[in-house]
């Protein structure tokens, strides 16, 4: 589901101005590869990402955004960092801003394949050789891999 439908009931009150979003992202591990979506929205490699539902506990979200992005059963390992996402400016208009809270996962079950109309494409890429995508993506796949057991945030 790509737009939630309370940010749709949310969006019909403010139309396109900024909104401050709680959201997640699951770095999923599997030997020495990650998991990763590319979004059909822009075209970019990204991890698993989505907003969570209001009352939703973070770990849950993340365990729901995987399975419905990309099939894949996964267990919530840790919290690894807490970010806040660059102002973003979807293909619709529509402007953001996240709460982060990214954690590291580890792949539990299934094969991935585009479970939604968010992806266009799911595959396990090496660490070792990730795709482009932006450099806060990239800081959150840096952070849950990291070995570290504190979860990153910025002072």
């Amino acid at each position: 589901m790509p737009i939630p439908p309370f940010v749709v009931e949310l969006r019909r009150m403010v139309g396109t101005r900024e909104l401050w979003m709680p959201a997640v992202t699951a770095v999923v591990v599997r030997d020495d590869r990650v998991l990763l979506t590319e979004r059909a929205d822009n075209g970019r490699w990204a991890p698993v990402t989505g907003i969570l539902d209001p009352g939703e506990e973070p770990a849950v979200g993340a365990r729901r955004e995987a399975l419905e992005e990309t099939g894949v059963e996964i267990a919530v390992e840790r919290l690894a960092a807490v970010s806040v996402s660059p102002r973003i400016t979807h293909v619709n208009g529509d402007r953001a801003v996240y709460l982060d809270l990214t954690f590291a996962c580890s792949w539990l079950s299934g094969e991935p394949y585009a479970a939604d109309d968010e992806n266009t494409d799911v595959r396990w890429w090496p660490l070792a050789d990730l795709p482009p995508m932006a450099e806060h993506l990239r800081a959150r796949i840096e952070a849950a891999t990291s070995g570290e057991t504190a979860p990153r945030f910025a002072l």
